[in-house]
């Protein structure tokens, strides 16, 4: 094992880990959308106002399908985390090689499955007529693209268990950069139209997941499964669908909310579609900080757990949370002052109701990262402690504060409904999740200290 693969977050001062762990991974997750954005870029300022409908009405769906894959890739490399804290390598390479098996069941059940409704899907959600095409053309490629993201998500999620979060970052860095080629190569020069750009999409993560297999395979020795370790074990499959299962289910329920507001946001027209759309990436860029000290919190929950230094646990909450809060502060600065330049990336300078309708939404979701930062902090953090089924009960407040933005709200305010969705979810969430921490760390503490008796009383 290269020393310089892996790093223990059980060890020094948790703002110096948890800032040195999450800068990389931001990076990685900003050129992720860089490239994001060029897709919507290039959709938008080549194929029109109804392309980019299109491919916005898609987002909600997506998220509920793609979410779970993440979901249970990241929830998997759970047990990962753990056993490297505990320093027990050989239980974690068995958990790997076991997810891999599982990974590739989840991957070519639903890519069956979503593949062949994904039309009704669409017509279900109350796609507008004018761009329901776009929108199948686009997302089914992505749909058949599901192992891709599987492959991707469970590597660079296990490589950031065992604390490397530079390399995934370098591989996701070389996949931007491919898809900006492709997606020129497939829409201006093969004129392919929304279809070039998930095609873009999908051949440029697989690049990064097969780069994350080399690394893996040829500098983390750590990590090298043998025949012996890919037998499935009761034990272990368990443990592995305990963790990945709920943290999946937990996207999807929470995407269950944005598919009801989708089908409000629909109702409403092309133009706050599109509208939705480029606010929309405009704040998955902003937002990148509060994913990337999410996922940190995954690794040092699970490491410090492993490792029983529980302690360590509210050290690294107070750090991440002032991390995250003091970004948002600035984040809501830029994209008051400036969101509608920001907007003016993916609409034409004369759409300009399209242009306000992006802005509005832009200052109210900004307005609220603060409990933003905490929903992706507590959260990951809970999950790393191995509570995952809490995060299911935490997607269903998202879920309910959505639900009841598009029927009670969007009816009642029109627009502002649509931009108070998020903020009232996120709020939602924080109120089930701050108390669920404080659970989940208590009970950690009864059950070492059980454990700690117990030793005491054999000896």
């Amino acid at each position: 094992m290269q020393k310089s693969a892996t790093k223990d977050l059980t060890v020094g001062s948790p703002m110096k880990l948890i800032l040195g762990f999450a800068v990389p991974m931001l990076m990685g997750m900003l050129f992720q959308q860089f490239y994001n954005v060029v897709d919507t870029m290039i959709v938008g300022k080549f194929l029109g106002k109804y392309a980019l409908a299109g491919v916005g009405s898609t987002g909600s769906i997506s998220f509920m399908i793609i979410g779970f894959c993440m979901g249970v890739s990241s929830g998997f490399s759970i047990p990962i985390s753990q056993m490297f804290g505990a320093k027990d390598f050989s239980a974690m390479r068995r958990y790997f090689a076991n997810a891999i098996i599982l990974c590739t069941i989840f991957a070519v059940v639903m890519t069956v499955l979503v593949s062949v409704f994904c039309r009704a899907i669409l017509v279900g959600m109350d796609t507008p007529l004018e761009v329901l095409e776009y929108a199948y053309s686009y997302i089914l490629i992505i749909f058949i693209g599901i192992p891709v993201i599987y492959m991707y998500n469970l590597l660079s999620g296990v490589l950031r268990a065992v604390g490397d979060s530079k390399h995934p970052v370098m591989f996701l860095v070389i996949a931007s950069f491919l898809n900006i080629a492709l997606d020129l190569l497939f829409i201006l020069g093969l004129k392919l139209g929304v279809a070039g750009a998930a095609l873009a999409t999908v051949l440029s993560q697989l690049v990064s997941g097969i780069l994350c297999l080399i690394f893996i395979m040829k500098k983390v020795d750590i990590l090298h499964v043998n025949k012996f370790d890919f037998r499935l074990e009761r034990h272990f499959v368990s443990k592995l669908l305990n963790m990945g299962l709920p943290m999946g289910l937990q996207y999807s329920i929470t995407a269950i909310g944005s598919v009801i507001l989708q089908i409000a946001v629909n109702g409403q027209g092309a133009d706050v579609v599109a509208a939705v759309t480029t606010a929309g990436k405009v704040s998955m860029f902003f937002v990148c900080p509060f994913d990337a000290l999410g996922s940190t919190m995954s690794t040092y929950g699970g490491q410090n757990v492993g490792a029983g230094k529980l302690d360590r646990l509210s050290k690294g909450l107070k750090a991440a949370g002032f991390l995250g809060s003091a970004y948002a502060i600035i984040a809501f600065g830029v994209l008051y002052f400036f969101g509608q330049y920001f907007a003016l990336l993916f609409m034409d300078a004369g759409e300009t109701v399209v242009l306000a309708y992006a802005h509005k939404m832009l200052i109210w979701n900004s307005a609220f990262y603060i409990p933003l930062v905490f929903v992706n902090v507590v959260r990951f953090l809970i999950q790393g402690m191995g509570f995952s089924m809490l995060a299911i009960l935490a997607g269903v407040s998202e879920m309910i504060a959505r639900v009841f933005a598009a029927l009670l709200l969007v009816p009642a305010i029109g627009y502002t409904g649509i931009c108070l969705a998020s903020p009232l979810a996120w709020i939602f969430a924080d109120a089930f999740l701050i108390p669920a921490f404080i659970y989940s760390r208590n009970k950690l503490v009864k059950v070492m200290k059980r454990h700690a008796d117990a030793q005491k009383s054999k000896g």
